[in-house]
C-alpha cells in the first residue's frame, strides 16, 4: 500500500475533493468536505444507514454531480474507474449467459459491440475460474443465486482491468464462504497495486483488512488510519448505527 495520507508532506493525491457538498435536490447529506486518497490505498467507507456512503461513491465515480465543491482525479480518467454497485440496484432478468455478462467487462478493449476474439475469450474464462464460476459459464444469469451473481459481478470487474476499484457493499447478504472468497480476491487485487475504495458495514472486517477509513456521519466526512478513526473509545455509537 502507498504510504501516507493526503495532507502529509510530499504526498500527492490520486483523487482529491474540496468544499465537497453532496445530496439530492437541495438537501445535502455531506457538507463542505476536504480531503483525498493516494494511489494504492485500501480504504473502507463506513457510517450509519442514510449517511451518504453510497452517495459519496457515486460522486467519486462520476454518477452524481456535487451540489457544491469539486472532485478531481489526478493522472487518471473517470473512464478508468472500475465500479461495482449494490447488487440490489441491478437487473438480472434478461436472457444472457454468465460468460456473456462477464465479457461486458472487456468493453474498453472491444467497444460495446466488438468481438471478443481468442484472447478475450481466454480472459473471460480466466476471470470466471478466478471467482469459481467455470462450470456455470453457459448458464443463464437469471438462474444464479445471490452469491453466484456477486461472484459474476467480481468477474466482470476483473475484466475491466481498472487501476481504481469502487465497490458499494460488495459483501452484503453473502454466505460466509462467498464473502471470504471475494474478500481474498479483493486483497489480492490490492497487492497487485489497485487502489480500492469500498462501502462496508462490518467494522471488524474493516479493522482487520482496511488500513484507511472514510467515516461519513452527521453530514461530515472524516478520513484517517482505521486503527485511530475506528478505535472504540473514539467512535460515537451514533456514527455507525
Amino acid at each position: 500500500m502507498a504510504g501516507g495520507l493526503v495532507g502529509d508532506p510530499g504526498v500527492t493525491p490520486l483523487v482529491s475533493w474540496e468544499r465537497l457538498t453532496l445530496g439530492y435536490g437541495t438537501t445535502p447529506v455531506l457538507k463542505a468536505a476536504h480531503g483525498g486518497l493516494v494511489a494504492g490505498s485500501l480504504t473502507a467507507v463506513v457510517g450509519p444507514n442514510g449517511a451518504g456512503k453510497s452517495t459519496l461513491l457515486k460522486a467519486l465515480v462520476g454518477l452524481l454531480r456535487p451540489l457544491a465543491g469539486r472532485i478531481d482525479w489526478h493522472g487518471i480518467r473517470r473512464q478508468q474507474l472500475g465500479w461495482l454497485p449494490q447488487q440490489a440496484a441491478l437487473q438480472f432478468d434478461f436472457p444472457i449467459t454468465v460468460a456473456e455478462l462477464a465479457s461486458l467487462g472487456r468493453w474498453r478493449r472491444t467497444g460495446l459491440w466488438g468481438a471478443l476474439g481468442g484472447c478475450g475469450q481466454q480472459a473471460v474464462a480466466a476471470a470466471l475460474a478466478q471467482v469459481g464460476l467455470t462450470a456455470l459459464a453457459q448458464q443463464e444469469v437469471v438462474t444464479l443465486s445471490g452469491g453466484q451473481r456477486q461472484r459474476l459481478l467480481f468477474a466482470r470487474l476483473l475484466l475491466e482491468e481498472a487501476p481504481v476499484l469502487l465497490l458499494d457493499e460488495p459483501f452484503a447478504a453473502l454466505d460466509s464462504s462467498t464473502a471470504a472468497d471475494l474478500l481474498a480476491l479483493l486483497m489480492q487485487l490490492h497487492r497487485e497495486g489497485r487502489t480500492i475504495i469500498a462501502v462496508l458495514h462490518d467494522l471488524e472486517l474493516v479493522r482487520s483488512h482496511f488500513p484507511e477509513t472514510l467515516l461519513v456521519a452527521d453530514r461530515q466526512l472524516l478520513h484517517g488510519p482505521t486503527a485511530q478513526l475506528l478505535a472504540p473509545a473514539a467512535l460515537p455509537m451514533r456514527a455507525v448505527q
